[in-house]
Order: C-alpha cells, then structure tokens, then sequence
C-alpha cells in the first residue's frame, strides 16, 4: 500500500460490475490487483462470457494499472462433460460446429497468463509441512516424532497428502494435546 498497489476483491456474482470497477480505477495514480477467489462456473451460467470479454478486449484488458488476478480449483472454470467431445461431428439438431461450445468454455482460462499448479507432496514432504505446523501450534518435539504415524493415517482416510491436511491434522492433534 505505502507504494500504491491497492486490492479490490470482487465475488464471482459481481464480475459483470469489473468494467465499472475499472473505469472508477483507471485514471488514478495507484495500481490495482483486482482479485476473485474460487472462481467457477456452473453448466449453463453466462457470466463467464462477461468475463472472458472484459480480459481479453475490453477497457479492463487495456488498462496498464489494473491486473485481474483469480483462483480455481478447476482448471477450465467451466464443467466439461463427455458428451460435448463425442459431439465432433453433425448432429441431429443441425448444428454445424458442435466441437466450438467445448472450446468457448476451455477458452477462457487460457486468457489468464499464468497457473500455478499444486501437485501432491510426497509422504516426506507431507510429514515435513504436519511437523512445521505442529511446531507453530507449540506441540513438543517428542510429541511430534510420535505423530507421525498418525498424521498418515489422517492423510490416508482423506485420500490426500496436501497443505490443508497437514493443517487439519495439526490443529486436530495439537488440540488433542492441549485437552490432555
């Protein structure tokens, strides 16, 4: 902030109000991070089209102080189903294009310039990530070696070793602790 960057968050709902939010922010001094947390969109919803136009030609798309950054936990934003892919040929309702709805839907996430995937963590690494949590909720060291086993089990029952598991191990297990 004391350098002029600003964070304006935006909810998915009110993505059609980012070509007014811009032009409030364009002519103004300062740079600005427009944000919107778990983005997606359901079968169906147009609002994406909204969106797509406003990154890729639009007056937020030329603004050099504004940057429109989101995150996802689907990498097409979009449902895909099977069926639109076994659509690539003409189909009874006439349709002459049938394979161009797939690619729309894949199209807007294309427009955002990077990703950053998450990829599972090895058994080490998840063990590494539960052990820094358990030290930041104050569990002894001693306690921590012994948690270990139990820290994959956790792991194993939710089918993921992520940053968020380790997290929820730790806080359940330090809690534990903490009761006694």
């Amino acid at each position: 902030a004391s350098k002029g960057l600003r964070l304006i968050e935006v909810d998915k709902a009110d993505l059609t109000d980012l070509p007014d939010i811009v032009e409030v922010v364009s002519g103004r001094p300062e740079k600005f991070v427009i944000y919107c947390d778990d983005l997606s969109f359901e079968d169906g919803e147009a609002s994406y089209k909204a969106l797509k136009s406003i990154l890729d030609g639009s007056v937020a798309a030329s603004t050099p102080n504004v940057l429109i950054y989101a995150t996802s936990n689907r990498r097409h934003l979009l449902p895909e189903y099977m069926k639109e892919n076994l659509s690539y040929k003409h189909t009874a309702d006439g349709e002459v294009h049938p394979g161009e709805a797939v690619e729309e839907k894949i199209s807007l996430s294309e427009r955002f310039g990077l990703w950053v995937s998450f990829y599972p963590f090895s058994q080490e690494e998840y063990l590494t990530i539960v052990s820094q949590w358990l030290r930041s909720l104050g569990v002894p060291e001693a306690m921590i070696a012994e948690a270990r086993p139990q820290a994959l089990v956790w792991a194993l029952e939710r089918g993921s070793r992520s940053g968020r598991v380790a997290s929820q191990f730790a806080r359940d297990f330090a809690g534990q602790y903490a009761n006694g």
